[in-house]
């Protein structure tokens, strides 16, 4: 765990002292993460969104995945990524490896912590690598989880210069009952870490959300949430639809 922890700070620390100029991407698919990790399971997940905006074409992105909790505080992800943009046809986009740690166990602080860790390889060679790092917070207040995730994402090795982004995401979930929550979700990014973009040119969207578990039996669940998110920013998707689709076992 401590070696988890000082791979994540020197990874910021490179990630910070980089500074130029090529924005990291924000999928309409996107979904927030949670830093519980639960020992032994497995996970397969589909995540599908898509995006519009006045003057521009529809993007649309999803992913395919296969993750494993492979200790009690180390869960690991490998997707394959999808796109479309307009009346294209679909096409694979990237391989992404995401591995999040869970630094304490539910409830034995005030706030349960953890860390994510994603490495993009995209399809396009020009685009390099990208990682992205950072913090999962989640704080529950009564019947209402909160929580929320801070990022900073690089691309490296691409044919263009880059720039160290800040990216952020939030939640709120009323746990009302186990096969059916309700909520909203936001999604953002302010432009480089340490100058951030005038506020027009940055990007927001916020909205509802519904989540659900239907228990299988023994390990095995589905578990569901969906977004409809809206601009909250002039350089944002006028509209944005997410959904996130997981079976465990």
């Amino acid at each position: 765990m401590r070696r988890a922890l000082r791979v994540a700070a020197l990874c910021a620390g490179a990630m910070a002292a980089a500074t130029s100029a090529l924005p990291a991407r924000a999928d309409p698919d996107d979904y927030v993460s949670v830093p519980a990790v639960e020992y032994g399971e497995r996970e397969l997940e589909l995540r599908l969104g898509t995006a519009t905006q006045g003057g521009a074409e529809r993007s649309s992105a999803g992913s395919l995945a296969f993750g494993y909790g492979a200790t009690q505080w180390w869960f690991t992800e490998v997707y394959a990524k999808f796109n479309r943009f307009g009346g294209a046809s679909t096409h694979f986009d990237a391989i992404e490896w995401e591995n999040k740690f869970e630094l304490a166990e539910p409830g034995e602080y005030p706030v349960d912590l953890g860390v994510l860790v994603e490495v993009e390889r995209p399809q396009d060679r020009a685009g390099g690598y990208e990682l992205r790092l950072g913090p999962l917070l989640q704080k529950g207040f009564g019947p209402v989880q909160a929580n929320a995730n801070l990022f900073l994402q690089r691309h490296y090795r691409a044919s263009g210069p880059a720039a160290t982004e800040l990216a952020y995401q939030w939640q709120l979930k009323y746990r009302w009952r186990e096969a059916f929550e309700f909520g909203a979700q936001g999604f953002g990014g302010v432009g480089q870490w340490d100058r951030w973009d005038p506020g027009h040119e940055q990007r927001h969207v916020l909205g509802p959300a519904v989540f659900g578990k239907l228990r299988l039996g023994g390990r095995k669940a589905l578990v569901w949430n969906a977004a409809y998110l809206i601009k909250a920013s002039s350089a944002a998707p006028d509209r944005t639809l997410r959904a996130q689709v997981e079976y465990e076992f």
